[in-house]
C-alpha cells in the first residue's frame, strides 16, 4: 500500500489527526500549516513538516515520517534529514519535535546505539497503529489510520463504520468528500482483488455519490485537492497511474497536472 500519500493526504484534511496521534489537543492544528520541505542543494524531502502559522510564533515544529518496512539505516536518514533542516532554515524561536508512525513495533529498527538519548527524550514520539486502541474508536481520523493495518477480514465493518462517523460528525461538505475518497482509496489499496467499483458497492457510497450534495462538494474541491496533491505523490515516486487509480482520475489529466507543476 501506498501509504505516504494517504498519510499526507490525511493530515492535510484532518490535520487534527496528527496531534491526536502524538496525544496532543486536536485544536493545536489550527495554529499549523502541513506541508513538505526540500532540503536545498542535496535533494531531500521530508515528508512531513508541521509549521507554526505566523499567529503562533513559538510553538513546536513537528516533524512526521511515516515508516512502514524494516530498514537499518531509518533513523541515520531521518535525524539527519531534521538537522540539516535546522541548518539551513535556522528556526531560532521554535523548539522542535519528531513523529515516527509504524504500523507495528517490528517494523522499528531502534539504531540506539547512536540516537538512544534522543529516542528516549521528548524530543520524539514513536506512534504504532496497531496499538492505538480505543482511542482509534473515538476519532475519525485516528479510525482512518487504524484502518490501514486493520484485517483484510475485519476492515470493510471498520470502513463502513468510518463512513457514517464521517457523514455524522463533518459538516463540512468538501471536507466530508475527501474523507469519503480517502476511506475508499484506503480500500482500494487493502483489496487489490477488487475493482474500485465493486469496493463502492461494499462500502455503500454509490447512492451518496448521486446526491446533489455531494457532486457540488466533489466540483468545489476536486481541483484543489488535486493540484496539491498530484505533484507530491510525483516527489513519493508514484506512477502517474497510481495516482490516477487514487485520485479516481484519467492518467491524462494526471500529467498535465504534473507537467504543470
Amino acid at each position: 500500500m501506498k501509504t505516504d500519500s494517504i498519510f499526507y493526504r490525511l493530515f492535510q484534511v484532518l490535520p487534527s489527526t496528527f496531534f491526536e496521534l502524538i496525544g496532543r489537543d486536536a485544536a493545536e492544528a489550527s495554529a499549523y500549516q502541513f506541508t513538505s520541505v526540500e532540503i536545498k542543494q542535496l535533494a531531500f524531502r521530508l515528508d512531513g513538516l508541521f509549521r507554526p502559522t505566523a499567529g503562533a510564533p513559538g510553538q513546536p515544529i513537528y516533524f512526521a515520517e511515516v515508516q512502514f518496512y524494516r530498514d537499518d539505516e531509518f533513523y541515520f536518514r531521518f535525524f539527519g534529514e531534521i538537522f540539516l533542516y535546522l541548518s539551513q532554515y535556522k528556526p531560532k524561536t521554535q523548539p522542535w519535535h519528531a513523529a515516527v508512525i509504524y504500523p507495528a513495533r517490528r517494523f522499528e529498527v531502534e539504531q540506539t546505539l547512536q540516537y538512544g538519548e534522543l529516542l528516549a527524550s521528548q524530543r520524539v514520539t514513536r506512534v504504532y497503529l496497531d496499538e492505538l486502541g480505543e482511542a482509534a474508536e473515538r476519532s475519525l481520523g485516528l479510525g482512518m489510520l487504524k484502518l490501514v493495518v486493520e484485517s483484510q477480514e475485519s476492515a470493510g465493518e471498520k470502513a463502513r463504520r468510518l463512513i457514517s462517523q464521517a457523514r455524522q460528525q463533518l459538516a463540512d461538505a468538501p471536507v466530508q468528500q475527501d474523507v469519503l475518497q480517502l476511506i475508499e482509496t484506503i480500500m482500494v489499496y487493502k483489496l487489490p482483488q477488487l475493482s474500485r467499483q465493486e469496493i463502492e458497492d461494499m462500502l455503500g457510497l454509490g447512492d451518496l455519490r448521486r446526491t446533489r450534495v455531494y457532486q457540488e462538494a466533489k466540483q468545489d474541491g476536486r481541483q484543489e485537492l488535486t493540484l496539491e496533491a498530484i505533484p507530491r505523490m510525483v516527489d513519493m515516486g508514484l506512477s502517474l497511474q497510481q495516482i490516477a487509480q487514487a485520485l479516481n482520475l484519467p492518467v491524462e489529466e494526471v500529467r498535465k497536472i504534473a507537467e504543470e507543476s
